[in-house]
């Protein structure tokens, strides 16, 4: 199967508690599809309430890429980046449309911007993009590649880790097929985005993810790696360890998911920049959505986007 052969792509993400998966399991549901993953953490057994993996939303829909890895195993951005085009195929000679929805903004641009071999030019620019991130988002983003306590602390050791997962060992192969991307990104106001943050959070630790934590840590995952796999499973195992009160936990999380969430925008931008067009739709609007997917499967134009986080978040250029 040669690089000519073209198929359809659809993307939905957007900010973290934005409610893409809803949206995007609905799409797949209408129009014939299966759900790709692009969640760094969903792929670990055992993160479910901590992840959102909502599995139960999924319903007759098939998915792939969430719960394939043991806890104290391994997976990395360049392990999707090389998994992601096979399954695409798979589901395509099914006669189903592929769709990648997830928030991991740096595993989706991977795919659309093709991240390959050493020295090309999107590794470059992940190096860049790597040092504007924080030390808790790089760990949310990285769980995989992070194996001691001495990466928590240093970023720089942090971005050659990620670096070098891109740049050697595994070097990604082009396309095996020409790719046609539609990236619908579910947009809330950030005050909206706050109080479903806070919503959600809330609602979590209601219906048990501090039980979760403490059973995968009775299961044998050590405390270090559960440090190691997000901002929740990170704050929740400094609770159970008595580093800090529930309190103090619930409002350093929420401080923390929050600026997760502003730092997702600035990647939606970088992503924008540099020609991947996002087609926001405003609480995730069914006839908006589905308007444009249907556009995009019958082989129409698509309309520009009608609004860009730049212009919304940054103000629009003068000159």
């Amino acid at each position: 199967m040669g690089k000519t052969k073209k198929i359809k792509i659809i993307v939905v993400t957007g900010p973290t508690a934005t409610g893409k998966t809803a949206l995007a399991v609905r799409l797949a549901r209408t129009y014939d599809g299966e759900i790709i993953s692009a969640d760094s953490r969903q792929v670990y057994k055992g993160l479910d309430i901590g992840s959102g993996k909502d599995i139960q939303e999924y319903g007759d829909v098939p998915y792939h890429l969430i719960d394939i890895v043991e806890p104290s195993g391994e997976y990395n951005l360049m392990r999707f980046r090389n998994e992601v085009p096979g399954i695409i195929l798979n589901i395509d000679e099914r006669k189903k449309i592929p769709f990648i929805a997830g928030g991991s903004v740096l595993y989706i641009d991977s795919i659309l911007s093709e991240y390959t071999m050493p020295g090309s030019a999107p590794v470059t620019l992940l190096r860049e993009s790597l040092q504007k991130l924080k030390i808790e988002e790089l760990v949310g983003q990285f769980a995989g590649q992070l194996q001691n306590q001495q990466d928590l602390r240093n970023k720089n050791r942090l971005v050659r880790i990620i670096e070098k997962t891109v740049s050697e060992g595994q070097g990604a192969k082009p396309m095996p097929f020409q790719p046609e991307y539609l990236v619908i990104g579910v947009f809330y106001e950030r005050k909206q985005v706050h109080s479903r943050i806070e919503e959600r959070l809330d609602k979590r630790l209601k219906n048990g993810m501090v039980e979760e934590v403490e059973h995968l840590h009775n299961q044998g995952v050590l405390w270090e790696r559960l440090e190691f796999l997000g901002l929740e499973y990170r704050y929740l195992a400094f609770y159970l360890q008595g580093k800090m009160s529930f309190n103090e936990m619930r409002r350093k999380l929420l401080e923390k998911i929050r600026q997760f969430a502003k730092r997702q925008d600035i990647w939606f931008r970088k992503m924008e920049r540099e020609g991947h067009p996002i087609h926001w739709v405003r609480e995730g609007n069914w006839e908006k959505a589905s308007g444009l997917v249907e556009l995009f499967l019958s082989g129409k134009e698509l309309p520009s986007p009608e609004l860009t986080i730049s212009n919304i978040y940054y103000g629009k250029k003068t000159s």
